[in-house]
């Protein structure tokens, strides 16, 4: 198949996916809602209202309010901003050191992939949010420490596939010939091998943007991430906490958020990655 053939294959597997259009369309939103969230929030998320004070939802504040009278939902709509970024940064930063990574232990093996992959077994042992906890005890909580510090604990999974992808692609007779002629090593890593290798890589990043997600508002949640008045979806969990037998409203429409984010990137990841394989193509012709 030529690029062309294999795009409308791709779309038309990918449309056929109910649950994966659902997540493209989810994800969509919530990029319109992040971006535009100057535009489309009715209120500034920081502004104070004592008169309305954990009001419920209403016609004036239809999220509700909060213990100092600040409308839910602009402070959501400009967490979606907060959390998005995160997730984008963080995610960003473990691909590009995964990719490196894999691509040198997959592409020179040897001595060097035995000791990027031990390492990689070595960080792959140690639980993933208690060393970001650890870090983040000791360097601060501050927006771009919990961005940094989420992608340089989740690179591991990017460079396994990468290294994977290098040791198959690395055979093949194009990489051979590019090698034959006296082309240099990172031409044939980055020009002949790394853009045959992202498809994975590609639905491992848009997987990676949800679990990114949830652990900033985990963070956020136990106060050691976004940091107030600075609206975040975990850190107006915490009010809801705080506040659940009297303002329902704190705990289910974050939550509510956080759910419909990771199920849309799921969704979506898992979609591609099913319109992408080959083997499933096969099956359809069959």
């Amino acid at each position: 198949m030529n690029g062309s053939s294999l795009r409308n294959v791709f779309w038309r597997r990918f449309k056929k996916n109910r649950l994966a259009v659902a997540g493209g369309v989810i994800v969509l939103v919530l990029f319109f809602v992040a971006i535009f969230a100057p535009l489309i929030s009715p209120y500034d998320p920081n502004d104070i209202d004592r008169k309305h004070v954990l009001e419920a939802p209403g016609i004036k504040h239809p999220f509700g309010t909060d213990d100092l009278g600040r409308d839910i939902l602009s402070r959501m709509i400009w967490g979606a901003r907060i959390s998005l970024s995160v997730g984008f940064v963080a995610v960003g930063i473990a691909t590009i050191i995964g990719m490196i990574a894999g691509a040198l232990a997959g592409y020179y093996g040897g001595w060097a992939d035995r000791i990027i992959m031990r390492f990689i077994d070595i960080m792959l042992t140690i639980p993933t949010f208690f060393l970001i906890l650890a870090v983040i005890a000791f360097i601060g909580a501050g927006i771009w420490n919990i961005m940094i510090v989420i992608g340089i604990t989740s690179w591991m999974g990017v460079a396994r596939l990468v290294r994977a992808e290098f040791l198959s692609i690395k055979q093949r007779e194009y990489v051979l010939a590019a090698r034959a002629v006296g082309a240099s090593d990172f031409r044939i890593i980055f020009r002949h091998i790394m853009i045959n290798s992202m498809s994975p890589v590609l639905v491992s990043a848009i997987l990676g943007i949800a679990g990114a997600v949830l652990v900033e508002s985990a963070l956020s949640f136990l106060g050691i991430g976004i940091q107030p008045p600075t609206p975040s979806w975990g850190n107006i969990l915490t009010l809801g906490k705080d506040n659940i037998e009297i303002a329902w409203w704190l705990s289910v429409y974050p939550g509510l958020a956080i759910l419909i984010t990771v199920l849309g990137y799921n969704l979506l990841g898992e979609g591609i990655r099913d319109s992408i394989d080959p083997r499933l193509w096969d099956t359809e012709r069959r």
